[in-house]
C-alpha cells in the first residue's frame, strides 16, 4: 500500500508543516495471542487440514481470515465438529460443559486459551471448593466471560458497572471473591473493584490483578501517547474487547480516537490540520495491519514515523505438549505411541 497516491479528495493531513506518526510501545500482539495463533498453525501444519477451532482463535478478522486459508474452520457448537477431529479451544476459554462436551465427544483437543485465562479459572476452581461465590467484573456474552463463569454450575455473579455492584445479590458474603476479566480498562476495572470493595468490605480479591500485563501496558502506553498526538488510530476488530478500551482511554483522554480493523477503514477528514497522529495496535492486531495503515496515513500526507520509547515485553508462553516441530527442517515430529503408530502429518 505504501506505493499508493494520496487518497481521492483527500485533505492534505497538517498542512503548513511536517506529519508524523508516534507509535506506541507496546503495541499488537501479545504472548497469548503469539502461543494461540502458533497452536492452530502447528495443529494445521502436523495433522493436515481441517483444524476445527472453537470460536475465532483471537478477536481480530485479518488472523482468523488468514487461519482460515490455512485450513482452520471455525465453529461455534461442538455439534458441527465431525466425530475424530483435531479441536482447538480459543484464547479466550471455553466453560466446563464445553471441555466435557468435546471430550465425551472424541476429539483430539488442543486448548489455546491464554494461561492468564486459565489461572483465572483455577482460581475460581480452588476458591469454589473452599466454599467461596464470586463477583466477576466483566461485559455480558463476552466469550471470556462465559468460560470462566462457566468454570462453575452455581455462585458467580456478573457485574458490568458500578450500578450493577448494588444491585448484585450473593446467597452469602461471609466467602466471597472478586475476579476480572482480563481485557477490561484497568480504571474502569479499579472504579468497579472499589465499588465491591465498599458494599463488601470482606471481598477477597487476587493476590495479583486478574488484567494482563499486555491489556495494562497497552493502556499505560495509550496514556503517554494520547496527550501528545491530535488523533489516535487504534488498529484491532470490533470483537476485540482490548482494542475497543484502548479507543476508549484516548477518547476519555480528550483525544480524538478511531478504531480500524484495517487501512482501507480509515477516512480522510480525520487527518485534516493533524501535525501528530498517534497509532497503536490491540493485542490481537497483527503488526502488519499496523505498516499498513502507516502506508495509508502516509498517502494522506505524513512524512515520518517515530516510536515512543515503552515497555519491552519478554513474556513467551510454551506450547501445549504434542506439537512439536522439528526446528532444523520446520517439520513435524513423528511421535508413536503403542496404540496409534506414527501421528498423522
Amino acid at each position: 500500500m505504501s506505493d499508493a497516491g494520496p487518497l481521492p479528495g483527500a485533505p492534505h493531513a497538517g498542512e503548513g508543516g511536517d506529519v508524523e506518526v508516534l507509535l506506541a510501545e507496546p503495541r499488537g500482539f501479545c504472548a497469548g495471542v503469539d502461543r494461540a495463533i502458533e497452536i492452530v498453525e502447528r495443529a494445521i501444519q502436523k495433522f493436515g487440514a481441517p483444524i476445527y477451532v472453537r470460536h475465532e482463535i483471537v478477536h481480530n478478522t485479518y488472523v482468523v481470515n488468514d487461519l482460515k486459508a490455512k485450513g482452520a474452520i471455525f465453529i461455534e457448537e461442538l455439534s458441527d465438529v465431525p466425530p475424530g477431529a483435531t479441536l482447538v479451544f480459543s484464547a479466550h476459554g471455553v466453560s466446563k460443559a464445553v471441555q466435557q462436551e468435546a471430550v465425551a465427544r472424541g476429539f483430539s483437543i488442543f486448548d489455546a486459551t491464554c494461561p492468564l485465562v486459565t489461572k483465572v479459572h483455577v482460581e475460581v476452581a480452588k476458591l469454589a471448593r473452599e466454599g467461596y461465590e464470586f463477583i466477576m467484573i466483566g461485559h455480558k456474552g463476552h466469550p471470556e466471560v462465559e468460560g470462566t463463569m462457566g468454570q462453575l454450575d452455581h455462585g458467580i455473579h456478573l457485574v458490568e458497572d458500578v450500578a450493577d455492584v448494588a444491585r448484585v445479590q450473593p446467597a452469602q458474603t461471609g466467602k466471597l471473591a472478586v475476579v476480572t476479566q482480563t481485557t477490561l480498562s484497568v480504571d474502569d476495572a479499579a472504579e468497579i473493584s472499589a465499588a465491591v470493595r465498599a458494599r463488601f468490605p470482606s471481598v477477597r480479591e487476587p493476590k495479583q490483578q486478574d488484567i494482563c500485563y499486555a491489556t495494562q501496558n497497552r493502556q499505560d502506553a495509550v496514556k503517554v501517547l494520547s496527550p501528545q498526538v491530535d488523533v489516535v488510530i487504534v488498529v484491532g476488530s470490533p470483537t476485540s474487547s482490548n482494542s475497543n478500551r484502548l479507543r476508549e482511554l484516548a477518547a476519555r483522554l480528550g483525544t480524538p480516537a478511531y478504531m480500524v480493523d484495517s487501512a482501507d477503514e480509515l477516512q480522510p477528514g480525520w487527518f485534516a490540520g493533524v501535525a501528530r497522529v498517534g497509532l497503536t495496535a490491540g493485542a490481537s492486531a497483527p503488526e502488519i495491519l499496523v505498516q499498513q495503515v502507516i502506508d495509508r496515513i502516509k498517502a494522506l500526507g505524513a512524512v515520518s514515523v517515530r516510536t515512543m520509547a515503552g515497555i519491552e515485553e519478554t513474556i513467551k508462553f510454551p506450547l501445549p505438549k504434542g506439537l512439536k516441530i522439528d526446528g532444523a527442517t520446520g517439520l513435524a515430529l513423528t511421535e508413536r505411541t503403542p496404540e496409534t503408530g506414527p501421528a498423522r502429518h
